[in-house]
């Protein structure tokens, strides 16, 4: 298929390799487990230019207010924030202040919006969360900048991996990313310590590298606690341990967790094994333990690692580190 691609259309290397990943999912696609129908296509025209990507694409954000995609990269001397419309098309870059990504995340407000990045770089804008504007000014930083902190002070961060932002203001983080902390934490909205869970280890309400964060309209708490292979979950009020998820993860620790537009399913990436695996979500009462009643399989080596989903559409957004792209799943 590739050799049947006009050479007026001078592809970049980074071209090739996202049409590459195209053609394998064309015969790799759809894989729903058996006996299921698939709950999610590939929109293959999304983005409308992949050459956009130059660098390892971390983490996705969902503007669905304003239908905005935002997407984390890294790399030498690349932009490490791009924006792009929900159809497709590149709209802008920005890189300041910016060392590497790894979550990203919209919030919008009845005043503004604003775009929060984790970094977890080294040098001297890294172990810090950020706040910006759409537009990439820098308006809050949490942390040090360039100093990895202890477990022992709320707002000192080592490697941070992700942020979720209520519409209230406060804010939960999930710290962090292979560093010394292992730990969740709610911040009011003028980042005031309210609570702070977890140490290193594997019993209730520990963690080994706390990945991912989100929260359900039932004032619950959702973690992907990855390396220990199980979601956790917890009270947003006080932070109490409600129960977890491990069944569902023998395979593979879960690497993001983001509901559907309708809470009826979470959607987890699972990076080693090049899965979406799409999980009922519990009502009002006990978490249980996990049931899984869909997979997408994505091609080898994509590796998705976090994604994000846009509450008026539903559609899914995959960071994938492996591909290097961004792609985009539209619910059937």
């Amino acid at each position: 298929l590739l050799l049947l691609i006009p050479p007026s259309w001078h592809l970049t290397t980074k071209g090739y390799l996202f049409l590459y990943f195209q053609v394998l999912k064309a015969f790799d696609y759809p894989s729903p487990r058996k006996g299921q129908q698939q709950m999610y296509k590939l929109d293959i025209g999304w983005p409308k230019i992949p050459e956009y990507f130059t660098g390892q694409t971390f983490c996705v954000a969902v503007d669905s207010l304003h239908g905005l995609v935002y997407v984390g990269q890294r790399g030498d001397n690349v932009p490490k924030v791009l924006v792009f419309s929900e159809e497709g098309y590149f709209l802008y870059s920005w890189n300041n202040t910016v060392e590497m990504p790894h979550g990203i995340f919209v919030s919008n407000t009845a005043t503004d919006s604003s775009v929060w990045i984790t970094d977890v770089g080294t040098g001297k804008y890294g172990h810090t969360v950020k706040q910006y504007s759409p537009s990439g000014k820098l308006m809050q930083i949490l942390g040090t900048p360039g100093n990895a902190g202890s477990s022992l002070i709320p707002l000192q961060f080592d490697q941070p991996a992700e942020i979720f932002v209520e519409e209230s203001g406060d804010i939960y983080v999930v710290d962090g990313d292979g560093g010394m902390n292992n730990r969740l934490l709610k911040l009011s909205n003028d980042y005031k310590e309210i609570w702070l869970t977890g140490t290193n280890g594997t019993g209730i309400g520990q963690f080994k590298i706390p990945h991912s964060v989100t929260l359900d309209p039932f004032g619950r708490v959702w973690v992907a606690d990855r390396d220990n292979k199980r979601i956790q979950v917890f009270d947003k009020v006080t932070g109490e341990w409600l129960g977890s998820w491990s069944s569902c993860f023998s395979e593979d620790g879960p690497y993001s967790v983001r509901f559907t537009a309708n809470y009826k399913y979470l959607i987890v990436a699972q990076l080693n094994i090049n899965r979406l695996a799409i999980l009922a979500a519990p009502l009002v009462g006990s978490i249980g333990d996990c049931v899984m009643v869909n997979t997408v399989q994505l091609a080898d080596e994509t590796k998705p690692h976090l994604v994000d989903v846009d509450m008026k559409s539903g559609a899914v957004y995959v960071a994938e580190i492996g591909a290097q792209q961004v792609q985009k799943y539209i619910p059937l």
